[in-house]
């Protein structure tokens, strides 16, 4: 530190860093790390100027703005151009939901599972399958999607969102995650930026600070993302492409009108933006609106994720993809994969093509509309966005607390929710808000007991 040092200078963030160790622009970028996890610098805190700190430090400015580039890649950071650096609302958000094990007392209200109703008809499938004499190639490798029948199953879900495609576009992943993570792999490389919702999946942001891609929050108009907000990035933020989920958006429930789905794929065409399209909760709505990719095919990644209307441990994706990214997508998937389970593509594609797919939703749809009757009972006198189908919902807060706080009191009365700060992107100021997952109670009597706790701590803080 220099004699004429800072001590007395106002500055929000005075590291002290081992000088003995290099190169010190990774010291300092680990220290700044371990001060966001540790809480000594909280979301939203704005950092000192470049220029302040590398003075504080007497250290060379260049020194200080790889730093700060480091932890920006990894989603800690926030930099506006004329406002300065912020440490990001979703800079913890990622660890969240890395939990290993919660403890078994809570009343799970958090993950987005769906109900266990497809269970007996995809066994009895299972076990249909295993009866013939060549059950052998299910265990062995294989490309999935090397049948052209499983593929044409592909096609026939993937119309359900209104939405045509041919085989020729239609790629295999494990899972939708799966899915996302080799196309940022594929068409992104290192400290490429691309737009997201203010509040978005958390897979999403994992896999982009893996890959070391930056998420750029986009602002929405009634929740959902606004055609002149992506215009503004497309034209300001320096972004590739954008990812949403149109269709029953996670966290908020949402969903975007067609007339703003138009906007968005004209928008895109005009800048050549790519769209990643989540159609994980597609499948979810009795009349699904079409998909995004419907009105710019040429632009648009379409994900079928299979996890949340078949069921969770259906690790399969039908991907639809333009020619123009099909090639390096595919090589993505093969290296990110290995092989697509053929006895998962297989069964998959027997319960779609029979039809029985169609029983197996529309048993979700019914369970989804009883267990929201339930939460409609006990939360009527509050904001909880959603609709009668979905699996989960978006609890609006009283503006005394913030969703943080409300899941730890909740985790302490013994219901696990999920806080806006877990899906929060970037800078964004996260909402007073819980997700709350209407179908993770494994009975009706278990989200019984979970809501009327929720109500009770809701009244007291009203």
């Amino acid at each position: 530190m220099p004699v004429n040092s800072f001590d007395n200078y106002p500055m929000s963030w005075k590291p002290a860093i081992d000088r003995t160790e290099k190169p010190i622009y990774q010291v300092l970028a680990r220290k700044l790390e371990q001060d966001i996890v540790n809480g000594v610098l909280l979301p939203g805190t704005k950092l000192p100027p470049q220029r302040e700190l590398a003075d504080y430090l007497d250290l060379n400015l260049s020194t200080i703005s790889k730093a700060f580039k480091v932890c920006e890649l990894k989603g800690l950071l926030s930099a506006a151009v004329g406002s300065g650096t912020f440490v990001s609302y979703g800079a913890l958000s990622n660890s969240y939901l890395l939990e290993e094990s919660k403890p078994k007392h809570l009343i799970e209200m958090g993950a987005t599972l769906p109900d266990d109703a497809s269970y007996e008809p995809l066994v009895l499938q299972l076990k249909s399958m295993l009866q013939e004499t060549s059950y052998e190639k299910w265990f062995g490798y294989g490309r999935a999607g090397d049948s052209l029948w499983q593929k044409d199953a592909a096609i026939k879900l993937i119309r359900r969102s209104g939405f045509e495609t041919t085989v020729d576009h239609v790629l295999f992943a494990n899972g939708g995650q799966n899915a996302i993570a080799a196309t940022l792999a594929s068409l992104c490389k290192p400290g490429d930026r691309i737009g997201v919702d203010q509040h978005t999946y958390p897979g999403l942001k994992t896999v982009a600070a893996m890959l070391n891609v930056q998420i750029v929050p986009i602002k929405a108009e009634n929740y959902t993302m606004s055609p002149t907000s992506f215009e503004n990035a497309c034209k300001n933020e320096h972004i590739k492409g954008i990812y949403l989920i149109p269709d029953y958006h996670n966290p908020t429930a949402s969903y975007m009108p067609v007339e703003h789905r138009k906007r968005i794929a004209a928008i895109a065409k005009k800048y050549n933006q790519f769209i990643i399209e989540d159609g994980s909760y597609h499948l979810m709505a009795k009349e699904p609106l079409p998909a995004l990719a419907a009105f710019a095919p040429e632009q648009t990644i379409y994900i079928a994720s299979l996890s949340k209307s078949f069921a969770p441990g259906l690790r399969l994706a039908y991907v639809a993809v333009p020619s123009q990214y099909k090639e390096p997508i595919s090589k993505a998937l093969y290296n990110l994969n290995i092989t697509v389970s053929p006895l998962l593509a297989e069964l998959t594609a027997r319960t779609i093509v029979s039809n029985q797919f169609e029983r197996l939703i529309e048993g979700h749809r019914e369970q989804s509309i009883q267990r929201n009757q339930v939460v409609n009972c006990y939360l009527d006198d509050y904001s909880c966005l959603g609709v009668e189908t979905g699996i989960f919902r978006w609890l609006l807060l009283p503006e005394k607390i913030t969703g943080a706080e409300f899941e730890a009191i909740a985790a302490k009365q013994g219901v696990q929710v999920y806080a806006a700060e877990r899906f929060v992107v970037g800078n964004s100021c996260p909402d007073r808000a819980v997700r709350i997952s209407v179908c993770a109670p494994k009975t009706i009597e278990e989200l019984e007991q979970g809501v009327r706790i929720l109500k009770r701590l809701l009244d007291e803080l009203s």
